[in-house]
């Protein structure tokens, strides 16, 4: 594939878990992926991985609730490939402290990172996207927008606002930036991450979690990123302004 015909995507928290899942499963269908994350040591790791489908990485060190530096990223990866086709705002930031005891400070840090960094990068690859005529952008909600925290959820309130933010947000910027523009977020279930796997909640209690999952298992970052690439990739798309949920059929909400 000719570098100038390879479609460019970016993904923030691309340094593991979801993320990571996502940027193989979009390197794997020939696009160039720049990755978005502060988690700089992993996002070399990740950069290897994708370079060896053959496809160019870029990395940039950013926080996603700075508004100036998605900015910068954006015009970077024009500068350096000429177009952004794909975005998957996919950074996010657990907060599993209740409403009693929440912080102003704890408060505005989960809204900033998980719903204000779609903000962020939305308008920084919007205006690309609109002189082109071809978008696809992809953000992670989550099962938590819907139920208001399921019972294996490490987040509480914050967390489930800013999800659900999400949601209004991509149905609101569907009919604003169609005809050219697909937009959609995920809304994952119990997905099995670094993440989830630290938290001694869902360590235990996974067995029994499971009992209340269709499909007997919790999900992969894997699951996740197939969705994902469909909603980036599939043409012709018919499918803009959905929150899909990805789940295994959690009845247990």
């Amino acid at each position: 594939m000719a570098e100038l015909d390879r479609r460019v995507a970016i993904v923030t928290g691309g340094a593991r878990g979801i993320g990571r899942g996502c940027a193989h499963a979009l390197a794997e269908r020939g696009l160039a992926v720049a990755l978005v994350d502060v988690l700089v040591p992993e996002m070399a790791n990740t950069k290897a991985e994708i370079e060896g489908y053959g496809v160019p990485c870029l990395t940039f060190e950013a926080d996603v609730a700075d508004h100036r530096r998605a900015k910068e990223v954006a015009g970077s990866v024009l500068g350096a490939w000429g177009r952004i086709d794909v975005l998957v705002n996919n950074a996010g930031r657990p907060m599993p402290t209740g409403i009693l005891d929440l912080s102003e400070e704890q408060w505005d840090t989960t809204i900033d990172v998980n719903l204000k960094s779609c903000f962020n990068y939305i308008q920084a690859v919007a205006p690309t996207m609109m002189a082109r005529e071809y978008g696809r952008i992809v953000s992670m909600s989550s099962l938590n927008a819907h139920s208001g925290g399921v019972t294996a959820a490490v987040s509480r309130v914050a967390y489930a606002a800013a999800k659900a933010g999400i949601i209004g947000l991509t149905r609101s910027l569907a009919k604003e930036l169609g005809p050219h523009i697909a937009i959609n977020c995920v809304c994952p279930g119990l997905i099995k991450t670094e993440l989830t796997q630290k938290n001694p909640v869902i360590a235990t209690r996974e067995p029994e979690l499971i009992r209340g999952i269709a499909l007997h298992r919790t999900g992969s970052p894997r699951d996740v990123a197939e969705l994902v690439a469909f909603l980036a990739t599939v043409e012709p798309c018919f499918v803009t302004g959905q929150d899909i949920t990805i789940d295994g059929f959690q009845w247990n909400r």
